[in-house]
């Protein structure tokens, strides 16, 4: 099942891209200042691929599976909320950094709390989606199913990772240098 494939590889590169916003979270706790601009470009990268990836993904696989397993739809909306609530977050957090890379103040220790609790609430919507979506997907779906679910989305990771290379290049070598966090 080439997507299902996929979609894991893009749960373990959003892993890295949560490790490297982790430890800037665990620099900004500790009192120290951390490189927000290298946090500016990750966040900016999640915010995109969650827009050009992640929300056309569950609207096709919700679909999907709504039509064919009818009781998936209570998941499937706990799922849409969760997401819709994790994406306010981080854009909560964009607008801070956008204060704290023009000199605004911002207290520090709520910033950074609040990271965490992005950081957190992410995890755990991964986490569901492997735990209860992607078996879902596996028992449903067969290799024609996920083959015409590929080709409805928009770019793969191995386009979306050669973006991120050109367009955010350190943190690019970030993610390059960041083993692979269990999940």
């Amino acid at each position: 099942m080439p997507m299902l494939t996929q979609l894991r590889q893009d749960h373990a590169n959003m892993a890295r891209l949560l490790h490297v916003l982790q430890l800037k979270q665990k620099t900004l706790a500790a009192g120290e200042r951390p490189d927000f601009q290298l946090i500016r470009e990750v966040v900016d990268y999640i915010l995109d691929y969650m827009e050009d990836f992640t929300v056309p993904l569950e609207r096709l696989c919700s679909e999907q599976l709504a039509a064919q397993v009818p009781e998936v739809s209570e998941l499937s909306n706990r799922l849409s909320a969760d997401y819709r609530a994790l994406r306010e977050r981080l854009r909560r957090l964009s607008q801070d950094l956008d204060m704290i890379l023009m000199d605004a103040v911002l207290p520090m220790d709520r910033f950074a709390d609040d990271m965490r609790a992005y950081l957190e609430a992410h995890r755990a919507y991964l986490r569901d989606e492997r735990e209860a979506l992607f078996p879902l997907i596996a028992e449903h779906f067969d290799d024609d199913d996920l083959r015409y679910l590929a080709s409805l989305l928009p770019e793969g990771a191995k386009a979306r990772l050669e973006y991120l290379q050109a367009a955010y290049p350190e943190l690019y070598a970030e993610l390059r240098a960041t083993p692979e966090p269990a999940l």
